[in-house]
Parts: structure tokens; C-alpha cells; sequence
């Protein structure tokens, strides 16, 4: 959520800004300010009369103290109009307050002054590749085909279950899912971020905290009964972690990693581009998180970019590196890299990492803070990113894997997998 003192003195470049993102609403901005005077109105008219009623309280003590009774009566009946006007100003400003927070809510993050303008990801920055597409043999088949052929995932059994988008992982291919999820988990720690092992489900004011609510709801899947929410992400409770916190500058930076299913309704996905792996209602990822000192955090970006980017260098994947334009971009992101893979069996890029950095936007709604040595509090950054989301790297591994003899398994998870090959 933007500061509204920012929003105030920096009407301008707050429209700009929403401009990048083709959100272009003058009269929202407009009316968050008007707003925020006539809060600040109320606020100062219920300090100067609070003001008035303690110091007639003190008149009236002394007034007691010194026997003038006649006096301290007369002085109490004309604080009591204060009080009932502290009243009516009190709910007054409640009202006001929730008005602005209403207002507030909607409007999405800045972008960093190095994000461009643009609506489509076709208008997203390549800004680095790495590595050369697999060279496949003739008979190279995509992922959906290879997992049918060895009986390792199966959709269908899923879907009998569930519903289509919650796949059943079988034999090698659950010990494949569990070796990617242990090579993650051992490579963030060896980085220097703190397992952590948290819900899966979370309240609405976690949500709210990290942007889910009230934006993409209608992305979650809801319990009704106990009005909580599948987590879409790590991201959502590990952040929380830090909500209504006060952290010590020198306890920054605070990184954290977890491993967790993650749960998306992906409401109106269907079509080729959806198919087996390439979108789940239910999937398996490892995120890392970090809050940080605000004069660090686009140095903390490019450094957690090189991390996820080094897992997928360890994984020997053709990737490249997206800077996504601001009309593509999250709600909550003030700059977004997108990690791609490309599939050399379906001739396409697969996105399987989203690092970002969200700048004060969380950390004003989870009210996240640390002191200096001042003593003085302010708002930390927060920045998330995948490392990594596993179906999109496990049809990368399968497909761009696969031989005559098999699919061969990365280097470096042949330690957690025990099998060279899935034959």
C-alpha cells in the first residue's frame, strides 16, 4: 500500500507512475488526498479539544483541591459539550480513516525508476541468456508424452481425484519432485537464509499483509466455514512472519526460506499453453524472502536474481532473464525479473521464477518496521522470489533431458535422486 504523505506531496509523479502501469485514474488519487486532508481536519480539531478537555481536567482538580466547588462544577458542565464533541469527532474520524484505507487499496505499486512502460509481456526486456537450447533427438516427444511413457506422472488418476490441474507423481517422478525440493532447500540455507516451516492455510489479514487480498481473491481457494485461505505462495506466511513487527537495523537483512504446496483456482486457464505441467492448480515450490534496509534493496534484487539464476545454471537449463514492463508487472512489485526456461520439446520459454522487490508496499500494510540507532522507526523492504517452482523445471528437465535411452537426470540431484536415468 502507497504512504499516503507520499502520495500527498508527490501528486505528480504518483500519476506517472500509475500512467507506466496504464492504471490512469486522476480522480482516485485526487479523492485519496482530499480524503487524507479532511482526515487530517478531524485529527487536528479532536487534538486541540482532547487538549482543552485535559487541561480543564487539571482546572478542575485544582479548582476542587482549593475548595471552590461552585467554580470546579461550572467547568465540569462546559467540558461535558467537549466530550460529547471528542465523541462525535472520534467516530467521525474512524469513518474518514476507513474511507482512505477503501481508497487507498487500490492502487497498486510504483514502478522502479529502471521498469519501462508497456502493457503485454511481449513488451517485457530480455536482459540476459544464458546457455544454448538442447540439441533433441528426432524423436523427442514433449513432457505430457514422456510422463505417460515411463508412468511417473499421471494427470488423468489427478483429475479422478480432484479435478484437472492436480497431478499424482509417481515412482521416479515423486523421488524426482522430492530431490528437487531437498537440492533447493540445501543451496538457500548454504546461502544463508533460515528454513522455516509455516501454515498452509492463513487468515485475511495475512492476505491483506502481503497484497493476495483484497486483489486476487478471486485466485484463492476459501475456506468458508473458517474464512481462511490457501496459501498461492510461501511468500504469504513467511512474510507475515514479520507483521506488526519493530526489527533492529542491525538484525537486517532477515532472510528466510520454505518449502510449501502452493494452491491457485488459475480461473479461466484452459488451452495447449496449459497443458500437463505448464499450469497446476496445485504445485510444489520453494521461495526465499528477504526484509531489508530500503538503501539495499536493489542491490538485494540483483543478488537474489544471481541466486536463482546459479540453481539453474547447477541444473545445466537454457534460460534467459525478463525485466517485465510496468503494465505486466504485479500489484504489489515495484520491479519484477522473470526467470525463463526454454522447452526444446514444445519450442516455447517457460516462466519458472518471479524475483521481486515491493519496496515499502507490504511493509506499510503489515505495518513492518525497524529502529536505527536514532531511535526512530521506519517501514523495511520486502522482496520475494521462487527458487525455484518445480513443474515448469521438471518438464524443462524431462524434456530437455530426454534420450534414446532415457531421461537423463542433472549432475547435481543424482545425489538426492539415487537413479542416473528414468528408464
Amino acid at each position: 500500500m502507497l504512504q499516503v504523505n507520499y502520495i500527498r506531496e508527490n501528486r505528480e509523479k504518483v500519476l506517472e507512475g500509475l500512467g507506466l502501469r496504464n492504471f490512469r485514474q486522476p480522480e482516485l488519487v485526487d479523492e485519496i488526498i482530499k480524503t487524507d486532508e479532511e482526515r487530517r481536519q478531524i485529527q487536528t480539531s479532536l487534538d486541540n479539544l482532547s487538549a482543552a478537555a485535559n487541561s480543564s481536567a487539571k482546572q478542575i482538580g485544582e479548582l476542587m483541591r482549593n475548595g471552590k466547588k461552585e467554580e470546579a462544577e461550572a467547568l465540569k458542565a462546559e467540558t461535558g459539550t467537549n466530550k460529547e464533541q471528542i465523541k462525535n469527532l472520534s467516530e467521525e474520524l474512524s469513518g474518514v480513516e476507513a474511507k482512505l484505507h477503501t481508497l487507498l487499496v487500490q492502487l497498486p505499486n510504483l514502478p522502479y525508476h529502471l521498469v519501462k512502460s508497456g502493457s503485454t509481456p511481449e513488451e517485457n526486456e530480455v536482459v540476459y541468456e544464458h546457455g544454448e537450447p538442447a540439441e533433441l533427438h528426432e524423436k523427442a516427444i514433449p513432457h505430457w508424452e514422456l510422463t505417460a511413457k515411463y508412468d511417473i506422472i499421471d494427470f488423468e488418476l489427478g483429475t479422478k481425484i480432484t479435478g484437472a490441474g492436480f497431478p499424482v507423481y509417481k515412482g521416479k517422478g515423486a523421488r524426482l519432485q522430492r530431490a528437487l525440493i531437498n537440492f533447493f532447500l540445501d543451496r538457500a540455507t548454504a546461502a544463508g537464509y533460515k528454513e522455516m516451516q509455516v501454515p498452509h492455510l492463513v487468515n485475511a489479514a495475512s492476505g491483506f499483509g502481503t497484497g493476495q487480498l483484497p486483489d486476487k481473491e478471486g485466485q484463492m481457494y476459501h475456506s468458508t466455514v473458517d474464512d481462511l485461505y490457501l496459501i498461492p505462495t510461501a511468500e504469504v506466511p513467511v512474510t507475515n512472519l514479520y507483521r506488526d513487527v519493530i526489527l533492529k537495523e542491525e538484525e537486517l537483512p532477515v532472510k528466510n526460506t520454505a518449502y510449501t504446496p502452493c494452491f491457485r483456482r488459475e480461473a479461466g486457464s484452459y488451452g495447449a499453453h496449459v497443458r500437463g505441467l505448464n499450469r497446476l492448480h496445485q504445485f510444489d515450490k520453494v521461495e526465499v524472502v528477504q526484509v531489508v534496509h530500503p538503501d539495499h534493496s536493489y542491490q538485494v534484487l540483483e543478488e537474489m536474481s544471481a541466486y536463482v539464476q546459479s540453481l539453474l545454471q547447477e541444473l545445466g537449463l537454457h534460460y534467459r532473464v525478463l525485466r517485465l514492463c510496468a503494465g505486466d508487472m504485479g500489484f504489489t512489485s515495484a520491479m519484477t525479473y522473470d526467470m525463463e526456461v526454454w522447452s526444446a520439446a514444445q519450442q516455447r520459454w517457460l516462466e519458472v521464477s518471479s524475483v521481486s522487490n515491493f519496496e515499502t508496499y507490504q511493509s506499510n500494510r503489515l505495518k513492518l518496521r525497524f529502529k536505527g540507532a536514532t531511535g526512530k522507526t521506519q517501514l523495511a523492504h520486502t522482496l520475494n522470489g521462487s527458487a525455484l517452482a518445480l513443474p515448469r523445471i521438471v518438464a524443462s528437465i524431462l524434456e530437455n533431458n530426454q534420450t534414446e535411452k532415457g531421461i537423463r537426470i542433472p549432475e547435481v540431484l543424482v545425489k538426492y535422486t539415487g537413479f542416473e536415468y528414468i528408464d
